[in-house]
């Protein structure tokens, strides 16, 4: 009777899974199992909202096995160790996976792959996580993609396939092996700062499918309109469901697809999802064929820019929401509370930190590896490069985001900034966003003192884009810093 190990790792969903489908449909008995290796990551490894959002994400998937009379078996590595012992346990003569792309990652895969068939075992791996693998699509040249848009252009042509049910039997053998509690894996926090996290997310398949089902239903229709207002409900926060693989992105883009009658990238809101996971597609293309910009940028001429000598103070007030700019103050308590920021308002705190603070993108980068539930390598190094000017498709190094014209722009109820700094929720929308220059008579009315009540300005807006601005001037022109 054959037995196969199916070795699950960001694909924690039972529907669209091509390593579970193809372990049911051609072996008799089938042990999923987690293996939870995260020195094999480095220097990468899960960050602390990531690790929570693993820990509720494996207990999903483990309730919704049983469920249907199998297991999820967990075990610590090394990896290659930890399958080769459970195939010797189970008489496995295959493990099956779907492939992941950030480099300590393939490099790891790899190194499994060719031990394994060493041993005499059958080592297959399947594409779940992207709807179009890096090495699929070049350019006329036949080079990697640098630019969005003809990276988009090429990508919305090819096909993309339907998705799998869920199998319908699990196959299970006669005797399980032994299984590690979740506990052991250590992800849930010491302290309780995950109390926000709860009450914002419902991790796992099932979260994901009903939060895809919302976004399709209601959102999709104005997403073009709405998706830049951090104050309503105008985007599908469905990224750490992707990224962990509760969802497939083909399970999204045919729902968006049917939702859309058959033509997404005809319907104003379906074209902009669409293309947004597109964007998600392009930074996974960008980080396998360019693997040092996760640390490093793109432009190597961006390595000499003049960074501020001391930042420590400003760092940890743009880490608190304390910059005394309402916009950047409410994303980072966003971030801090829910593990997830609006993207219109990630590109400002990032904008912010770079050419304000002149604080290096790679210290923000680590801030959000650690406190976003989606942090995702190829996402977040393509979006600081990107906002930080040094990066592939770049936006001009001379763009600097005004936080108060932003929030002016995109929040101009103050919806979004009155729920996460509460302390300015008593000002009038004139001043909402520049709570500096509120009147004296305003102040006493309201009860609100600028420096007081909210920190002031931490840097001067002009100066700081002018300091920023000849910081690039020097590097453009070959100046050292």
């Amino acid at each position: 009777m054959s037995t196969a190990l199916v070795w699950l790792r960001r694909d924690l969903r039972l529907a669209d899974n091509p390593a579970l489908a193809h372990a049911c449909a051609h072996h008799a008995q089938v042990v999923p199992v987690f293996i939870w290796a995260p020195d094999e990551e480095a220097p990468w490894a899960p960050g602390a909202a990531s690790r929570w959002w693993l820990h509720h994400s494996l207990a999903a998937l483990a309730d919704a096995l049983a469920a249907r009379g199998s297991r999820l078996l967990l075990r610590h590595g090394p990896t290659l160790q930890a399958l080769l012992a459970l195939a010797a346990e189970t008489g496995a003569g295959a493990v099956y996976w779907n492939r992941l792309y950030e480099p300590a990652i393939t490099a790891r895969d790899s190194a499994v792959k060719a031990a394994l068939r060493a041993t005499g075992l059958r080592a297959e791996s399947f594409q779940a996580h992207l709807l179009w693998e890096p090495w699929t699509l070049a350019s006329g040249a036949g080079e990697p993609y640098r630019v969005f848009t003809p990276f988009w252009k090429a990508a919305s042509r090819a096909p993309v396939a339907l998705p799998r049910p869920a199998p319908d039997a699990r196959p299970a053998p006669a005797a399980w092996p032994a299984s590690v509690p979740l506990a052991t894996f250590g992800l849930l926090p010491r302290l309780g700062w995950d109390t926000g996290l709860r009450a914002a997310w419902t991790p796992g398949e099932t979260g994901a499918l009903a939060r895809l089902g919302a976004f399709t239903d209601a959102a999709l229709a104005r997403y073009r309109d709405e998706r830049d207002r951090p104050g309503r409900a105008g985007v599908s926060r469905l990224s750490p469901h992707l990224h962990f693989g509760e969802v497939s992105p083909r399970q999204v883009w045919h729902a968006v697809t049917t939702a859309c009658a058959g033509a997404p990238l005809e319907h104003p809101g379906g074209e902009a999802f669409l293309r947004e996971l597109g964007w998600r597609e392009f930074a996974h293309h960008v980080l396998f064929h360019f693997p040092h910009t996760a640390e490093q940028p793109m432009q190597e001429r961006f390595a000499r820019y003049p960074w501020a000598a001391d930042a420590t103070a400003e760092l940890a007030a743009w880490q608190r929401g304390r910059t005394g700019y309402p916009l950047v103050d409410a994303g980072m308590r966003e971030l801090w509370t829910s593990g997830w920021m609006h993207n219109r308002v990630r590109m400002l705190v990032a904008s912010f930190l770079v050419k304000n603070l002149r604080i290096p993108w790679q210290q923000g980068a680590r801030w959000f590896w650690d406190t976003l539930v989606d942090a995702d390598l190829a996402a977040n190094s393509l979006g600081w490069q990107w906002t930080a000017g040094c990066g592939t498709d770049a936006a001009p190094y001379f763009r600097v985001f005004n936080p108060q014209r932003q929030g002016e722009q995109f929040d101009a109820d103050g919806r979004y900034v009155r729920r996460w700094v509460p302390e300015l929720a008593a000002l009038p929308e004139r001043w909402l966003h520049a709570p500096w220059t509120l009147p004296t008579d305003e102040q006493a009315r309201t009860r609100f003192v600028p420096g007081l009540s909210y920190p002031r300005p931490l840097v001067d807006f002009a100066a700081s884009r002018a300091a920023a601005l000849a910081g690039f001037e020097a590097i453009r022109a070959g100046a050292a810093p």
